[in-house]
């Protein structure tokens, strides 16, 4: 659980997610004012392209366009299309970086490297990854 200041989601949703660039300064203030009322939890996850399936899971940032069994779908329902006209937040009860590249950014940004155990092995490894069969001699 973290309580980022403002410079830490401005360089999180500008810096890396250009959310003024693309939605205005407007709605990026309307999200800062959100996202520094109250702690966030962050975690990293890790898979075989995790990005997609995270996604998928997710559902899109705009819940109207989220599919039913996805987190945003089944548990937002406020739209941009309604928020935006008025001022108001999306809200947002997730994010999920949008590429593998965006998503290293993010981690760097959220965590620092003795916060990420990345290199040990564990029994469900070949299981998750899949089993490369020894070749036959």
């Amino acid at each position: 659980m973290k309580m980022p200041d403002e410079l830490h989601f401005h360089k999180h949703y500008e810096g890396i997610g250009n959310l003024i660039s693309r939605w205005g300064e407007d709605i990026y203030n309307v999200t800062l004012s959100q996202m520094t009322e109250t702690p966030v939890i962050a975690f990293v996850l890790e898979g075989v392209e995790v990005v997609s399936y995270v996604r998928k899971l997710v559902g899109t940032t705009d819940p109207k366009d989220s599919a039913p069994g996805t987190i945003r779908g089944d548990y937002t329902h406020v739209t941009r299309g309604y928020t935006n006209p008025i001022g108001a937040t999306l809200p947002n009860i997730l994010h999920a970086s949008g590429d593998p590249e965006e998503a290293v950014l993010e981690i760097a940004l959220w965590f620092s490297d003795d916060e990420i155990y990345g290199d040990y092995e564990t029994a469900q490894g070949p299981t998750v990854r899949g089993r490369i069969p020894e070749k036959k001699k």
